[in-house]
């Protein structure tokens, strides 16, 4: 299994988390604003491993540019979904 950086280690044992737990639920309609909360997430996530492993494999500056680019773009699209996720928790 790959292992990520401290940045995705930290959202994996602390914030991602704690937020995880607002998915444990059964498949309603009115549940469905967290399932798609939920896929997003799972997407963001597989999105940000894959930025992380193509990082690694490449030795070109500007490609190395790209995943930074890349990988940070992934990492903010993650805390604003985790911001949703909390405001429809809080509501």
């Amino acid at each position: 299994m790959y292992t990520f950086p401290i940045f995705a280690y930290t959202y994996k044992k602390g914030l991602a988390g704690e937020r995880m737990k607002l998915f444990n639920f059964q498949k309603t309609e009115e549940n469905k604003p967290y399932m798609l909360l939920k896929d997003d997430l799972e997407k963001t996530n597989i999105e940000l491993q894959a930025a992380y492993t193509n990082m690694q494999n490449v030795t070109e500056p500007d490609l190395i540019d790209y995943y930074i680019y890349q990988t940070q773009a992934a990492q903010i699209r993650y805390q604003y979904l985790l911001n949703c996720a909390k405001k429809l928790e809080d509501s």
